[in-house]
């Protein structure tokens, strides 16, 4: 009997103009934890929505063979029924029903008369709570759950269709430490469980941890598949596969030229949109010069975005206190078009929602924010727009045919590289990113990287926010810690190590006032 679960032979998949697989072929053992890596837009995601039935047989070439039998899909119902259960990066999950009513939903648990039997739901759902090592009660919102918890509601519901394959699209993106080493460890139980798990992930230092074997795919084919048991199979092989070459230093070299105070804010204080008694932010003062790289490290729920949010045309909390200083001279950011006026800007961690319009094309995203410098009585010269888009598209090097395609279809890197542009042409002074390279693969992250330096030398300030710390410690010259809401150090990146910057991070309350 083959060892083999899973056979994906010569795969090609091709949409109008692109061809996102050519011929890839997939192995992947029982029981085994499987990683697929590859740049955004590799075809990693393509790859595992052929396999699920999301595109259905018939609409690529190729053979799928499941559990030693030919398989094709025609809808993700015929591949679960099979066993194969998909986690989307994006979770699939309604925040106004329970946690039982989401684990069962479309698979609902039935009694006389074909009637919901709402006290087997909530039974069943409790066990599978349970397995995946959640104490909530079945009856609880899922809305009123952070996404860790969510992510493992998602697995609960995977195992509730007796998966038998489980495929993750990078699950750990959004979560922070300790909650994406709780699901490793649960991919590691399920594991013993005998359930085979593929997960696509950008997180080299998890797959090297968690992983079997790992595939790799680069433009559309497979490049090849690495036993990590062995000891040549570190991160820089896995890179060197990914991108087609070394990258000797994950960090681009930066020379710092640093000039005069570009920004200085004093006291910040913000209050919680709903919960008015309730600080986020909390007396937070912090500068930045121009040709300077400033770091904001702080965990989960610190106050990091928050703080960048409630600057940026208040943008997030109430009862905002505290004052903006640019150049030496105060000013007032109560609105977006206030904060844009002077020469702020703020890429937002959450580009899909608030940073982009993803069924626009690229032409427009790009002009959104800058309308003004390219408009005339009202009216926008589209030539210009035109014309400005495609000088982004080629110097920001966005993977497009043209600044006409359809932002939403870009890969995660190059919609980055689509929110940068919008605000880089506004020409600001300062630039807030916030997450910039989050879930984008290693080699767009260098390419973000080189941006960034571009922009401090041009003696921009930009200041950088990332639940990374080493990429916190590649590119910055000082960092700031946050902990609940309170800048609780400054180190300069000469001083910084992660744990140094983690003991910051941490201080409880008393000691952060």
């Amino acid at each position: 009997m083959t060892t083999h679960i899973l056979e994906m032979r010569s795969i090609t998949k091709t949409f109008p103009g692109v061809k996102a697989l050519q011929d890839v072929s997939l192995e992947v053992e029982r029981g085994e934890i499987h990683a697929i890596c590859g740049e955004n837009g590799a075809g990693k995601s393509t790859l595992m929505k052929v396999l699920s039935g999301v595109y259905p047989a018939g609409t690529y070439e190729g053979e799928i063979v499941f559990e030693g039998a030919p398989a094709r899909f025609g809808s993700i119902n015929d591949s679960e029924d099979k066993g194969i259960v998909i986690i989307h990066q994006e979770l699939a999950l309604v925040p106004y029903l329970s946690v039982a009513e989401n684990i069962f939903l479309g698979n609902e648990q039935r009694g006389r008369g074909g009637l919901v039997d709402w006290n087997k739901t909530n039974a069943e759902a409790a066990k599978l709570l349970a397995r995946v090592g959640l104490t909530e009660q079945p009856i609880t919102p899922v809305g009123a759950l952070g996404v860790g918890k969510q992510q493992l509601i998602e697995i609960a519901k995977a195992l509730s269709k007796e998966v038998k394959l489980l495929i993750l699209d990078e699950p750990t993106a959004a979560l922070n430490d300790t909650d994406s080493q709780h699901l490793l460890d649960l991919l590691r139980h399920l594991k013993g469980q005998g359930i085979t798990s593929i997960m696509i992930s950008h997180k080299l230092n998890e797959i090297e941890n968690i992983a079997d074997r790992t595939t790799i795919i680069r433009d559309g084919r497979t490049i090849e598949t690495i036993d990590m048991s062995l000891p040549e199979s570190t991160q820089d092989r896995i890179i060197k596969g990914m991108v087609g070459r070394d990258l000797e230093n994950r960090y681009p070299h930066r020379t710092p030229q640093i000039g005069d105070e570009v920004l200085r804010v004093e006291d910040w204080t913000v209050h919680h949109p709903t919960q008015s008694e309730r600080i986020v932010v909390d007396g937070a003062s912090f500068t930045v010069r121009a040709g300077e790289v400033v770091g904001i490290a702080g965990l989960m729920g610190a106050g990091r975005t928050e703080l960048a949010m409630s600057m940026f045309g208040h943008s997030y909390g109430r009862n905002i206190t505290g004052r903006v200083f640019k150049r030496g001279k105060e000013i007032r950011t109560r609105t977006v078009s206030e904060a844009i006026a002077h020469g702020i800007a703020y890429a937002t961690e959450d580009r899909k929602t608030y940073g982009l319009n993803l069924i626009e094309d690229i032409k427009r995203n790009v002009s959104a924010a800058g309308l003004h410098k390219m408009s005339s009585r009202g009216w926008v010269n589209g030539n210009e727009e035109l014309k400005v888009a495609e000088e982004y598209r080629a110097s920001l090097n966005i993977k497009a045919p043209n600044v006409l395609a359809l932002t939403g279809q870009l890969s995660g890197g190059n919609q980055q590289k689509v929110v940068l542009s919008k605000w880089i042409y506004t020409d600001p002074d300062v630039l807030i990113l916030d997450e910039p390279t989050r879930g984008i693969d290693v080699g767009a992250k260098y390419e973000i990287y080189t941006i960034i330096n571009r922009l401090v030398a041009a003696g921009k300030a930009v200041v950088v926010i990332s639940s990374e710390l080493p990429e916190l410690l590649g590119i910055c010259d000082r960092i700031y810690t946050l902990a609940f809401g309170r800048i609780t150090g400054e180190v300069a990146i000469a001083d910084a190590t992660q744990e140094r910057l983690m003991e910051l991070m941490t201080k409880e309350r008393e000691q952060a006032k």
